[in-house]
């Protein structure tokens, strides 16, 4: 009975075991992927194979087959057809060569195998996936950014890849594409480096000596840059040459430590696409959705972003280290679990080992679930780092451009101050013969422009302090309402010429606060800087000083009725290089400002309305149980200004009728419009220019356009930056309208660049000036241009009859004298025609045609008319028999009087005379 009892239970375990052998879940089934790399000798190739491996951690059910071709395309054929043979389920596979590998990937693929391929491409669409980069955009990247880092012109040479394979052919062609615009740039030479350093060290050794000099090495991937530089380095170690490469592989002696050794002067980002392969292959092979063509991204690494790079790849390479150890914990596990599994089989001839084991393996069991969990929540956790990486990589992106944005603002608030300096200087070196009082206004000139110059440099030094948080506070107790009365004293003599209403109002003659009395000058004086700046003569700044009892407070507004902001401009006004429409500083004052209060564990607010005025608050807490020891200064300092503050306080926004160059009363011949924001530009100009031409100024772009229609002045001359509209709007607007289209433009600007030169001759000006210049060139260059205007006017003179011409398409002068002499020869008969009424056909103002044609004909509307009469009366007395009453008739004159009266003064005789003299000359004898 026992004994069948016995053999009942056995039975019954065996029946267990076997369903529990028999039952296999599809998640678990195996898999054996084979992957042919053309090469395994480069870091680039040991990359990928060790970041597939990396991500087989995350795949058991995935067993991976590797052959090396190394660089043999027969090898690599024998090789997949070995992996096939092999019984695998599916090919990755990297072409040695695109032509001669492409056959037997096709044949596999025709099997049924699914084919991955990698990197680089084949010469047919018969595959399953491909995942690898854009070769051609990291080409066409890679030229962009060498032809700006040249400036569009150099020598260069260009070490290919394997010429065989794709990647070295889409990169070659890319690069090609990008400098088809310069052809400044020149390769000089290029060699075959087969990806290898030995390759290129060779080849370029070779030619080194006979090679011509070279600015930049461009290479299809790091390595072979690497060996251009030890070539250059050895042959030419004095050269100044840039090496350029591709792939941005992290370790040491790879392209991100390179780039951060200034070896190399940029790499581009080439992703192995190792992890990619193998999530795509467990996609197939699970019959789950993914794309066929897998784009990986790009992007530069240079000294801008390297060391934001090399964290990144440190910190991955940590965690990938961090995942390998875990992995081994894991294999330690599985290897105990499969003891015990032999174990339990072992036991199975008795119930009690048949028990045991079977606990043991549902504990391993739930024991190996758990460690995947782990593992899964590791990997969503290096995904999110990951993603926090890119995402900051972007942040250092978008600061990057900020910061190019601000040290372009800066370099114009320093040329302009240049240019008056050395203008200043020359002009008191060109004097024969002393004279004090200029000498005297250019050395105030002088002295006014390097206390600016010294007011920016201290700004950057506090910005660097702040953004290496070493910046420090130091408080000391003091009454601040003497300390604002102090400061405000540098603008009473800017308010009393500009009659601002300038008041200090609050209910204590005395307020002891604590606070540092360098960082709260340069607030309040900025504040009050930016108030006088944007307000109108007539206005009104005002300062209150309160006290907030319930929050310990003390308060200070500083309030104006000027130009206000916009809303968009109010909420940027703190940030670090912001410019807003009605600024014209660097973009850093009031953020320093923002900066310094919070430091003072207080706070600057801000409230604006366009057309209404601006309003800021300073909040600072009183006592200094909020300051720290080190925030207190250690004995009493007596506060001196770090630089002049009655200097800068008269630079801000001078009065406009110190802009008013109406003093000079003599009357030239030609009239000059100056536009610039700069007041002390302005009068510089001025000063140079008024002995010579009548002056015009205007200080922004809107007030500048109704100037030039109002007056139409001969030549204009306009800076670039300027509030409202810029001076390139300035210039497109006055070239695109009838009115102005033949005013000579030159256009003065901090920015040096070809590209802003380009951009502003293509708005149509005439001459494009960079700060700091040499005034003798603007002069000479405004007579060459009036002078060029003046044989243009003797062109249309002489070169027009006064028969309508065809005209010129896009040509608004010649369309307009068309238009002029064409009106007048259709109503050449009316005598009643004047000014007004052809300025009424064309649409203008009478001032604005009379200008208009004095500037392009160098007559008057009434002189023009009388001389187009006349010679048409010439004709008609010589060609016909007409009467001289009905000729005067016929060309617009009221009487035949007044028309003989007009003949003879114009022609030295008669109307009768002229036709008797000129006929006998042609009677035959």
């Amino acid at each position: 009975m026992l004994n069948a009892t016995l053999t009942r239970t056995f039975a019954l375990l065996l029946w267990s075991l076997s369903l529990l052998s028999c039952h296999q879940d599809p998640e678990d089934r195996q898999y054996t992927i084979g992957f042919s790399q053309c090469t395994g000798g480069d870091a680039w190739r040991r990359q990928m194979l060790s970041a597939m491996k990396g991500e087989l951690l995350f795949h058991p059910e995935i067993d991976l087959q590797y052959r090396d071709a190394r660089g043999d395309n027969a090898k690599q054929i024998s090789d997949i057809r070995d992996l096939v043979k092999n019984g695998i389920d599916l090919l990755i596979v990297s072409p040695n060569e695109a032509s001669p590998i492409t056959p037997v990937v096709e044949e596999v693929f025709k099997m049924g195998i699914p084919v991955i391929v990698v990197d680089r491409k084949i010469s047919s669409s018969f595959y399953t996936a491909y995942i690898g980069a854009d070769n051609y955009e990291i080409g066409k990247l890679a030229g962009s950014y060498v032809s700006e880092l040249l400036g569009g012109k150099g020598k260069l040479i260009e070490i290919w890849g394997l010429r065989g394979s794709t990647p070295a052919v889409e990169r070659h062609k890319g690069f090609m594409s990008a400098l088809s615009g310069f052809p400044d740039i020149d390769i000089v030479h290029e060699f075959d480096g087969a990806w290898e350093i030995d390759t290129v060290k060779h080849g370029l050794g070779a030619t080194i000596t006979q090679a011509p000099a070279v600015d930049l090495v461009f290479a299809h991937n790091d390595v072979m840059a690497y060996g251009a530089y030890e070539v250059f380095k050895e042959s030419r170690p004095d050269n100044d040459t840039k090496f350029i490469g591709i792939d941005g592989l992290p370790g040491p002696a790879a392209g991100i430590q390179l780039v951060d050794d200034k070896i190399l002067s940029a790499t581009f980002l080439y992703p192995t696409g190792g992890e990619e392969a193998i999530r795509t292959a467990g996609r197939i092979l699970k019959k789950e959705h993914f794309d066929k063509d897998n784009m990986l991204l790009s992007t530069v690494i240079d000294p801008k972003n390297v060391r934001v790079m090399k964290l990144q790849t440190d910190k991955i390479s940590s965690q990938q280290a961090d995942i390998l150890r875990q992995q081994e914990k894991i294999n330690e596990q599985v290897n105990a679990y499969t003891k015990q599994s032999v174990l339990i089989y072992i036991l199975l001839a008795s119930l009690v080992a048949t028990i045991i084991g079977g606990a043991a393996a549902i504990l391993a069991w739930r024991e190996k679930n758990e460690i995947n969990r782990q593992l899964e929540a590791k990997r969503n956790l290096i995904l999110e780092q990951k993603n926090e990486i890119a995402e900051m990589a972007e942040k250092a992106e978008l600061a990057t451009q900020e910061k190019l944005k601000f040290f372009t603002n800066i370099s114009h608030e320093f040329k302009t101050p240049l240019t008056l300096i050395l203008g200043s200087i020359d002009e008191i070196i060109s004097k024969n013969t002393p004279d004090r009082i200029t000498s005297t206004d250019n050395l105030r000139l002088i002295r006014k422009n390097a206390v600016r110059l010294l007011r920016l440099v201290n700004q950057l030094m506090d910005f660097r302090k702040i953004e290496d948080r070493k910046m420090l506070l130091r408080a000391s107790e003091l009454d601040l309402v003497a300390f604002i009365e102090d400061v405000m004293a540098a603008f009473q003599k800017t308010a009393s010429r500009r009659n601002i209403r300038y008041t200090l109002l609050g209910h204590a003659d005395r307020l002891p606060v604590w606070f540092d009395p360098d960082k709260l000058d340069k607030v309040i004086f900025n504040l009050l800087s930016n108030a006088f700046k944007f307000t109108h003569d007539n206005g009104k700044i005002t300062l209150t000083i309160s006290v907030d009892e319930p929050a310990r407070n003390a308060i200070i507004f500083v309030e104006d009725n000027g130009v206000g902001m916009s809303r968009e401009d109010a909420d940027h006004a703190f940030d670090r290089f912001h410019t807003g429409e009605h600024s014209a500083g660097t973009g850093i004052g009031l953020s320093l400002s923002k900066e310094f209060m919070e430091l003072h564990h207080g706070s600057l607010l801000l409230t604006s309305e366009p057309g209404k005025g601006t309003r800021f608050c300073i909040v600072l807490p009183l006592g200094k149980a909020h300051l720290s020891d080190n925030e207190i200064a250690t004995r009493d300092r007596a506060f001196v200004h770090d630089v002049d503050h009655e200097a800068i306080a008269e630079d801000i926004h001078l009065s406009t009728a110190d802009n008013d160059s109406e003093n000079d009363l003599t009357i030239k011949e030609h009239t000059v419009l100056i536009i610039d924001d700069n007041q002390e530009m302005r009068f510089f100009i001025r000063k140079k220019l008024q002995p010579h031409y009548n002056i015009q100024e205007a200080q922004d772009g809107v007030s500048a356009l109704e100037k030039a229609f109002s007056t139409v002045p001969d030549l204009v001359i306009c800076d670039v930056m300027l509030p409202g509209k810029s001076g390139i709007d300035v210039t497109t607007t006055l070239k695109n309208d009838l009115r102005t289209s033949h005013i000579p433009v030159i256009m003065l600007t901090a920015r040096g660049s070809i590209e802003h030169k380009i951009e502003g001759v293509k708005t149509g000006a005439d001459e494009y000036l960079t700060k700091p210049f040499v005034f003798e060139y603007l002069s000479e260059r405004i007579k060459a241009l009036l002078r060029n205007r003046k044989l243009l006017r003797e062109h249309y003179i002489h070169g027009l009859n006064v028969s309508t011409v065809t005209t010129a398409p896009g040509n608004l002068d010649r369309k307009f004298i068309n238009d002029f002499t064409a009106l007048i020869e259709k109503n050449v008969a009316n005598a009643d025609l004047g000014a007004n009424e052809i300025a009424h056909e064309l649409g203008m103002s009478r001032v604005q045609v009379y200008r208009k044609v004095k500037a392009l004909l160098g007559f008057s509307i009434n002189d023009y008319l009388v001389n187009v009469r006349l010679q048409k009366a010439k004709y008609l007395l010589l060609n016909t028999d007409k009467s001289v009453a009905e000729i005067a008739q016929e060309v617009g004159f009221s009487s035949p009087a007044y028309f003989s009266t007009i003949f003879k003064n114009k022609v030295k005789q008669p109307p009768t005379e002229f036709r008797s003299n000129k006929m006998s000359l042609h009677t035959p004898n």
